[in-house]
């Protein structure tokens, strides 16, 4: 008995401490899972707007999200409060071990080019910017393949033969969106005018994040006679639906970036014709993938309409009756029987 009596509480002890190291061994095993996921640690610096501008912003993040779910990486994401934050924000996300950068905008070009360098361990990714590094993936698209199918139907859609295009900053960028899309209200509309206006100069940004003015602007060409407006102004865009939905029946919007309709109110949408889709997300995607397939290497890629980079979309089923056209005619550009011009 005695010696039964030694035993026991040894054996409890050991039974104890067993425990204790299973424990933690699950503990280890389920703070390395939650800690990271199996693919890469994505850094996201957002441009002015950020996240929830149902436009550009919102595109790269879709992007993001899609590697979350696919390929199983985590993203912190960062946005500007000042132009100086655009530096200081992929630094930070360089400091954090992040791995892709990725830039959304071409504003943040200049800084890139001078932190890339400065940190070759790190693969970066610019939108809408060319930066010749040997780890900057620089990925552009062909604004004004996509923005000339939605002349095309707003040519087709017209009434009074009078449309309009607000840019959101007057830019070489933004001026690609303008040529495609005169040039496609021309080619199925000749006798179409196309009143044209900026909410900011050159250098001037604010234009992306102004609703307000936009919407001063498009009202402005509804009361001239436009009934289809088409917007390339980012967070401005929001102005312009609800301009289009005050001017009543018959009034045209056309988004940009995303399909716009999807994150419009019920009344706007009675009046989002048609999105000039410019598919940051597919980019965004593509770059992490990259990186994830182990190719860290930069380089230009350019989305177009061959790539699935531009488009535009059918939510609402307004062109429904002019699908049929609108495809010929993409068909004509990817044929390059069409050359779609970059430049007013």
């Amino acid at each position: 008995m005695k010696r039964t009596q030694r035993i026991l509480p040894l054996v409890a002890l050991i039974a104890t401490l067993g425990l204790a190291t299973s424990a933690c061994g699950d503990d280890s095993s389920t703070d390395s899972g939650s800690d990271a996921k199996s693919g890469p640690k994505v850094g996201l610096a957002y441009d002015t707007g950020g996240e929830g501008d149902k436009s550009f912003n919102d595109s790269a993040r879709a992007g993001a999200k899609k590697a979350e779910d696919e390929l199983g990486a985590t993203v912190k994401t960062l946005e500007p409060k000042t132009a100086e934050d655009r530096a200081k924000n992929l630094n930070l996300l360089v400091e954090d071990d992040s791995n892709p950068v990725i830039a959304v905008g071409f504003a943040f070009g200049d800084d890139l080019k001078k932190i890339a360098p400065a940190n070759p361990k790190t693969t970066f990714a610019i939108v809408d910017s060319v930066v010749e590094a040997d780890n900057v993936k620089s990925l552009v698209f062909a604004e004004e393949q996509g923005s000339y199918l939605v002349g095309a139907a707003a040519g087709l859609k017209t009434k009074t033969n009078k449309v309009g295009f607000i840019g959101g900053v007057e830019m070489e960028l933004i001026k690609k969106f303008e040529a495609g899309f005169v040039a496609g209200v021309k080619a199925t509309n000749p006798g179409a005018t196309v009143d044209i206006k900026y909410i900011s100069p050159a250098g001037d940004f604010s234009g992306f994040g102004d609703p307000a003015k936009a919407k001063e602007i498009a009202t402005g060409m509804y009361e001239g006679g436009a009934d289809v407006i088409f917007h390339a102004a980012g967070g401005s865009g929001n102005g312009l639906f609800e301009a289009a939905a005050a001017a009543g029946d018959g009034m045209w919007a056309i988004g940009v970036d995303s399909d716009q309709y999807l994150t419009a109110s019920p009344d706007q949408q009675k009046h989002i014709l048609t999105s000039m889709l410019k598919r940051v997300d597919v980019a965004v995607y593509g770059a992490i993938k990259e990186f994830s397939d182990g190719n860290t290497k930069g380089g230009v890629e350019v989305y177009d309409l061959s790539k699935d980079g531009v488009g535009y979309s059918t939510s609402g089923g307004y062109l429904d009756d002019i699908k049929d056209e609108l495809e010929a005619i993409k068909a004509d550009i990817v044929s390059k029987k069409i050359t779609v011009p970059t430049a007013p």
